[in-house]
């Protein structure tokens, strides 16, 4: 399948089962879109008759009609699909567990009203997971990883900070389990900063391979929603907080990761803010929401969201030149040493290699399923015994959904986000168009960047 666009004075075509990516006159532009559909004859005539001031011949149109022939018989360019017999049998995989989410707090000292996890309660109670609970879902993954040596374990609430001495204490268990089961854990903290101080500064440059900081931005953006629970905003306390971290963390991961709404549809200022505070690891989700709640995005939202993507991308390049370069993490695209076919066919793996874990230690595909009892695949206790639903979600790839077919991006996004889908259709192998066509955009933005950096 062949995607061609125009962007940023680039004409570009993208060979999306090769990976293949060509930059092109405006000539063989239109060569390449009519190359399927009409004869060599026909081209040429409509090609001579639209492009009459470059007194081409027929010779020239020729010529670019063998160059495109050459890149077909090599695999380059109208590449066929041959990876949906390689999807269908997933449901025979024997998966591993890699990943964990462990919600260590489901409770928050922010009052945001956006978040999908109702201020971290998740529907439910508001709870800590105690030690015990949480040793228990170390050993779930160890003894569920195989001989898998790398794990991953991201301590998530809720705000997990409000648990802080559970979460250090797990991690010095896991790194004595380390060396008994011959395993590596890699650590991941999520947090909104209120409680962020020198003891955690320092316990997170030392243990955690990367740490998500949430702010959506400027001020004002980050203060609508943000608040606390007596309503004021957060942004005053946390900012100077974030400045020290990622002064201290040095050369270690780490980013920060807002969200936009129909509110700050303009949010490639937040990110510009971020960065011109000198933040360089940067992330900005659009918000998922009902339909009906005020912050959602509308239609009337995605031509404005379009242009902000290309801004941003454009504003990247720039700035890259000019020797004060960020990363945007929507726009980290390795057009050479890529996910393999595999995992760009299978996803993220929710559900079978990666699963999220509540304070009693009851499991979920992933956090944003947690609370659905539907999707309740079992506990650390008795392992998972909804095998259903994991199977469910073994088959949810690119393939298994109808909508995907004919995109040309299926193989860059694996089919979505199975949680977007189920809350926008009510089943996880939907699609939730208004992200696919925001996640299509960007993907073309990321190409963009790579064809500019390559000249």
């Amino acid at each position: 399948m062949v995607h061609q666009y125009k962007l940023n004075g680039y004409n570009i075509v993208l060979d999306t089962c090769s990976g293949s990516v060509h930059t092109v006159d405006n000539v063989a532009y239109d060569i390449i879109s009519l190359y399927k559909e009409k004869k060599p004859d026909e081209i040429c005539d409509i090609i001579i008759n639209k492009y009459p001031k470059e007194h081409l011949s027929q010779q020239d149109i020729n010529d670019c009609l063998e160059d495109i022939k050459y890149l077909e018989d090599n695999k380059k360019l109208f590449t066929p699909d041959t990876y949906e017999n390689m999807a269908f049998d997933f449901k025979n995989r024997n998966t591993v567990l890699k990943a964990m989410c462990l919600h260590v707090a489901h409770t928050c000292n922010l009052n945001c009203e956006y978040c999908f996890a109702s201020q971290g309660k998740y529907h439910g109670e508001r709870a800590l997971m105690d030690f015990e609970t949480g040793k228990k879902a170390l050993d779930f993954l160890i003894a569920n990883s195989g001989t898998r040596h790398n794990l991953e374990v991201d301590f998530f609430g809720g705000e997990p900070l409000m648990n802080w001495d559970v979460v250090k204490k797990l991690v010095e268990y896991a790194r004595e389990q380390e060396k008994i089961h011959n395993k590596n854990f890699r650590f991941t903290l999520t947090t909104n900063g209120m409680l962020i101080d020198d003891d955690v500064i320092d316990f997170s440059n030392k243990e955690m391979s990367n740490v998500v900081l949430s702010l959506d931005g400027r001020k004002e953006v980050h203060d609508r929603l943000r608040k606390d629970y007596a309503g004021k905003g957060s942004y005053d306390i946390i900012v100077p907080k974030f400045k020290e971290f990622a002064e201290r963390r040095g050369n270690k991961s780490y980013y920060m990761r807002g969200t936009f709404t129909h509110a700050n549809t303009d949010f490639t200022n937040d990110i510009f803010h971020m960065a011109d505070m000198g933040f360089t690891e940067l992330s900005m989700e659009p918000v998922v929401c009902a339909p009906t709640d005020s912050a959602a995005l509308t239609e009337g939202d995605l031509p404005v969201l379009f242009e902000q993507y290309e801004i941003l991308a454009k504003e990247m390049l720039k700035r890259q030149k000019e020797g004060r370069p960020f990363t945007f993490y929507h726009y980290m695209l390795d057009l050479k040493h890529g996910p393999c076919i595999y995992k760009r066919i299978s996803g993220c793996g929710s559900g079978t290699e990666y699963v999220a874990v509540t304070p009693s230690g009851d499991i979920y595909p992933c956090h944003q399923f947690v609370g659905d009892k539907k999707y309740l695949l079992g506990d650390i206790y008795n392992g998972i015994t909804n095998t259903d639903v994991q199977n469910e979600f073994k088959l949810c790839n690119a393939y298994a959904r109808p909508d995907c077919k004919d995109c040309w991006a299926k193989l860059y996004c694996s089919g979505g986000c199975a949680a977007n889908s189920y809350h926008a259709t009510g089943k996880i192998t939907g699609i939730y168009k208004y992200g696919c066509e925001l996640f299509k955009k960007r993907i073309e933005c990321a190409v963009m960047m790579k064809v500019a950096e390559a000249e």
